[in-house]
């Protein structure tokens, strides 16, 4: 007879279901597990006999056959450990075969029988509430699983405990679903910036909007700090962009104390991180910065000195909000819908400009550091401001600048404004209603404007040479830049000016 568990397999941020098929047949005594495993897999039959052992059982002087199916699916990963113990008990008679029909098992065993935290909890368990079946994790990962809906889920501490469920002998009770503290510490308020009031402003229309920022100054004039700021301002994540999140975070093992994701994530790689790291990837793939960023912020300091390839890599997924990562066998998908903020010098030296040390190789300085950033990339970030360098008299003057929570507020009424304009015209809801995420044909319904406006933006665009991106980037901005003032139905003129002001070529 065969015992059959269920399981999963993961593809990016894709579920597979794989069948756990155990054998015992007669022949010389063996335990083999087939159906493409990987080394951590193959490995698996190892920590199910010793944490059998730990119970005080062994394996009969039989042939053992573990298969998973489907055969030609790659299988990866130690949460194989839990559903091939189950099957191997069942194929023994130890528990009854048909009470592990319903659920989808994950979990990893330690040799004294006791079931460690997996990644890929969450998407899990939202895979078995699609397919109406239940969910045994490990009990560290319980609290994840319990936001995937009305599912039964069982999260044992060890074999033992599961083992005496089944049977009748204990209960387990069902998990809370858990809120991860994730609160981020130590973010810079506003009102201690001193001076930079245009790149505070372009900041605030950053977070209102959604859009892609880039900030151009000398060194230490303020940059990374204005980045670091961004957090504080940005509006909580909606219950669908928690849910999102948590998943991708989950996939990579790093959903903090297995709860759901509060906070907009804040990634800030080093120049130095290779493309696989940046986009994902890698042997085993993995979601890269840009997916454990989504629907929050990427933070690329110093950006002329990442990899030329690397940089080129994210043009992509700033235009689809997902990435796509080929391999020979497989195509993974992951989310990937962020906020670019970027910072960089105006050239090597860093004094391009500067009144008061100026660059001594100019132009030639500035123009071999910034042509390390294409234009097409430059054409996908909708802001580009100046950070000049701040003045003594401002360094030593008391801050008197509005504060975080002061801005935090104009950001939520101003993204209020565009969910409701957006869910009244359809907008789809795989997408954030925001309006850096807003299509061509909605863009065009919502920024009307009069005939005088039309005529200063016609006469910029054409004077300026801007592609058809770079068009809408700037209707884009406009718009956030009206719903920041009150969010009035037509764009004025000078909602269209200062859009404009934030948009420059390097040299």
């Amino acid at each position: 007879m065969v015992a059959h568990v269920n399981t999963v397999s993961f593809q990016g941020i894709e579920v597979r279901n794989v069948d756990v098929q155990v054998q015992l047949s007669n022949g010389l005594p063996a335990f083999n597990i087939v159906g493409l495993p990987d080394k951590a897999v193959a490995e698996s039959k190892e920590r199910v006999r010793a944490a059998l052992h730990a119970l005080g059982l062994s394996l009969p002087p039989k042939r053992l056959t573990v298969n998973l199916a489907p055969a030609d699916l790659g299988k990866e990963g130690s949460h194989f450990d839990l559903p091939i113990a189950l099957g191997v008990l069942g194929a023994m008679g130890v528990i009854p075969k048909e009470d592990l029909s319903n659920y989808v098992v994950l979990g990893e065993l330690s040799l004294d029988a006791s079931i460690r935290a997996v990644s890929g909890v969450l998407p899990a368990a939202m895979h078995a509430n699609e397919n109406d079946k239940n969910l045994i994790c490990p009990k560290e990962c319980g609290g994840e699983a319990a936001w995937a809906g009305e599912i039964d889920i069982l999260a044992p501490n060890d074999l033992l405990q599961l083992i005496n469920h089944i049977k009748g002998s204990q209960v387990l009770s069902q998990p809370e679903a858990m809120l991860a503290n994730d609160k981020i510490v130590g973010i810079p308020d506003l009102s201690h910036v001193k001076g930079q009031e245009s790149a505070k402003r372009a900041l605030e229309i950053t977070a209102a909007g959604g859009h892609n920022l880039l900030m151009i100054g000398a060194p230490g004039s303020g940059k990374s700090m204005l980045a670091s700021c961004l957090p504080g301002i940005l509006p909580p994540l909606s219950p669908r962009e928690a849910l999102d999140l948590s998943m991708v975070h989950s996939l990579a093992g790093m959903l903090p104390e297995g709860g759901l994701i509060r906070q907009r994530p804040f990634r800030a790689p080093h120049h130095s991180a290779s493309q696989p790291s940046l986009i994902g990837g890698g042997q085993k793939v993995k979601p890269g910065e840009i997916s454990l960023a989504h629907n929050g912020v990427l933070f690329l300091d110093e950006l002329p000195e990442f990899a030329r390839s690397t940089l080129e890599s994210l043009r992509q997924p700033l235009e689809t909000g997902d990435v796509l990562v080929a391999r020979a066998n497989a195509h993974v998908r992951y989310p990937a819908r962020f906020q670019l903020v970027a910072a960089m010098n105006p050239c090597r030296c860093g004094y391009l400009g500067d009144e008061d040390r100026e660059c001594t190789k100019a132009p030639r300085c500035g123009v071999d550091y910034q042509s390390k950033i294409s234009g097409p990339l430059m054409d996908r970030i909708d802001i580009h401001v100046d950070v000049p360098p701040v003045s003594i008299s401002d360094l030593q003057g008391a801050g008197s600048g509005e504060t975080s929570e002061v801005v935090a507020a104009r950001v939520v009424n101003a993204r209020n404004l565009q969910a409701e304009r957006y869910e009244r015209l359809g907008m789809e809801e795989g997408a954030a209603l925001i309006n850096a995420n807003a299509s061509g044909d909605i863009l065009d319904e919502v920024t009307k404007m009069s005939n005088e406006t039309k005529v200063l933006l016609t006469k910029s665009v054409e004077q300026a040479k801007l592609s058809a991106r770079g068009y809408y980037r700037i209707l884009k901005v406009a718009r956030t830049i009206a719903d920041l003032n009150g969010g009035a139905g037509e764009l004025s003129k000078y909602d269209i000016a200062e859009a404009l002001s934030y948009r420059r070529m390097l040299l």
